[in-house]
């Protein structure tokens, strides 16, 4: 079964239970729309280098009555500009459509702690989160939610960015990965559905940020 939904692509989603719980897979591909029309040898290829990414970087270890999912996105903007992005963990109101404010306790390292203020109409105010890791080498983003007035308990996130070249010319290939309880009340297709929903407007803003600045021919400074 192939899906399309708001130009990010769920490739796989699965479900915490006893001894590894049971798979919840929807596969979802949207290199076609992104490439212009790839043909079946090149789709395929990119496929398997996707699934290396995945399995290099997007291991998560679930637990009973957690859920996790993998979400990919086609940027036509290169790497160093959308990493320029991403890795400002000071400031994800740089393409995060829902962050109103966000401001790091002490130094800006591993382990440092920020709390994001969400916009109003959202069904939280606060979000405290962890920086796990940042490697500008692989181009890796981790983030743990640590507190905050929300149901995201035990939420983990990674996030990737790729080089990619889309119709000729330099482009990335993003992927988010997440792994979360599943709140009292709610199913795990539930709390899937509800955190990939977030993840997709973040990544569509993040394609449309990128893409601006690619065509205005800026990059976001590298640094702290």
């Amino acid at each position: 079964m192939v899906e399309m939904n708001g130009g990010v692509g769920v490739r796989a989603r699965s479900c915490g239970g006893g001894g590894g719980g049971e798979g919840c897979w929807r596969l979802v591909d949207e290199l076609s729309s992104s490439r212009g029309g790839s043909s079946c040898a090149a789709a395929a290829a990119a496929a398997a280098a996707e699934s290396e990414y995945v399995r290099r970087f997007h291991r998560h270890e679930l637990r009973e009555n957690q859920c996790s999912s993998t979400l990919f996105k086609h940027i036509k903007a290169p790497v160093h500009l959308v990493w320029s992005l991403v890795r400002r963990f000071d400031q994800p109101q740089k393409y995060k459509p829902f962050v109103s404010r966000c401001v790091v306790r002490g130094d800006l390292e591993i382990g440092s702690v920020r709390e994001v203020d969400v916009k109003s109409g959202l069904p939280a105010t606060t979000s405290t989160e962890r920086l796990e890791l940042l490697d500008d080498n692989e181009h890796i983003l981790s983030i743990k939610i640590v507190g905050g007035d929300h149901r995201l308990k035990n939420y983990s996130s990674v996030l990737s960015v790729h080089p990619e070249t889309i119709d000729g010319r330099p482009g990335t290939l993003v992927i988010e990965s997440f792994v979360v309880d599943v709140p009292d009340g709610n199913t795990k297709d539930e709390t899937c559905f509800f955190v990939e929903a977030f993840i997709k407007c973040n990544l569509k803003s993040l394609a449309d940020v990128s893409e601006r600045l690619a065509a205005q021919d800026q990059t976001e400074p590298i640094g702290w």
